[in-house]
């Protein structure tokens, strides 16, 4: 039996209920907030340059390293879902969401509508399967930054460090806090 996950694949597919593509110079915009906040993106494959970002305070860094695929696989749905479930649940108050994906186009998410679709598929996944992935409010105040190297998930904020980040802490290594090794 296949496994329907709740992840796009094939970005030739129509965007998924409650996903925009950004436009260019949105874009640009959110990237140049993003820098402003968080450093420059320093990508890498090397430990040398990881974090790729100043993690802020409050934050906490998961490690996602796992070896077995179908392990990957199913950390990576239990992610998504968990992300998705704290994104709906401690943002009533307004369900937007902006994704940014480097060196593709970002996205406006409406977390609420997205929730709501039966079998509907994430576009960019919270967890990294490749890429630089950020899900994070309009005023990149609260998020994720997920680095596809590393195998880290950073949660930052508040309200999303109380629930995602304690969520999370429950079955994931933490790797950093507010951008320091846990001592």
């Amino acid at each position: 039996m296949e496994t329907m996950m709740r992840r796009t694949l094939d970005f030739g597919t129509p965007l998924p209920d409650g996903w925009r593509e950004l436009t260019s110079s949105e874009d640009t915009a959110y990237w140049a907030t993003f820098t402003d906040k968080f450093g420059e993106l320093r990508p890498g494959v090397n430990p040398e340059s990881w974090p790729a970002v100043v993690e802020s305070v409050p934050s906490v860094t998961f490690d996602l390293d796992v070896s077995e695929p179908a392990t990957w696989a199913t950390q990576m749905d239990a992610v998504n879902a968990e992300a998705l479930r704290c994104f709906v649940t401690k943002f009533t108050d307004d369900t937007d969401w902006i994704v940014l994906n480097w060196r593709h186009p970002g996205y406006a998410l409406d977390v609420g509508v997205h929730a709501l679709t039966p079998d509907t598929e994430w576009r960019v996944p919270v967890h990294p399967d490749g890429d630089y992935y950020i899900f994070t409010r309009p005023d990149l105040s609260e998020g994720t930054f997920g680095h596809p190297w590393e195998q880290t998930l950073c949660v930052f904020g508040p309200r999303l460090v109380g629930s995602l980040g304690q969520t999370l802490a429950t079955w994931l290594p933490i790797k950093r806090r507010d951008g320091k090794p846990p001592a």
